[in-house]
């Protein structure tokens, strides 16, 4: 019944902003763990940024800190993922991914629950 739909996916220019979406139901905020997942055209699978409502945490791959901004709306049920001074290295698809608090670890491996992601394309 825990259901994740990416959206906001599109393509911008190097230096450019986009503003991704996970939409979700089966679950509230604050009885699970979020993270965003990238999957580059190398096929390069890697973290991004995962939120923990419950307790206001966030966590940032070093790769986008300083750039992206995880945050949740519990009565929208959405958790949005910002992203500032993009690159063509962060063209992937992006997916979101939900556990149940408290989470055994940020792996992907331990997220049971996947939405089927959204393309972000940064070219000239």
């Amino acid at each position: 019944q825990v259901q994740l739909v990416e959206s906001g996916g599109g393509s911008v220019q190097p230096g450019g902003s986009l503003t991704l979406s996970c939409a979700f139901s089966g679950f509230t905020l604050d009885a699970y763990a979020i993270g965003w997942y990238r999957q580059n055209p190398g096929k390069e699978f890697e973290g991004v940024a995962s939120i923990i409502s419950s307790e206001g945490d966030t966590y940032y791959a070093d790769s986008v800190k300083g750039r992206f901004t995880i945050s949740g709306d519990a009565a929208k049920r959405t958790v949005y993922l910002q992203m500032k001074n993009l690159t063509p290295e962060d063209a992937a698809v992006y997916h979101c991914a939900a556990q149940p608090y408290p989470l055994i670890s940020w792996s992907a491996a331990d997220f049971e629950s996947w939405g089927e992601g959204t393309q972000v394309t940064v070219s000239s």
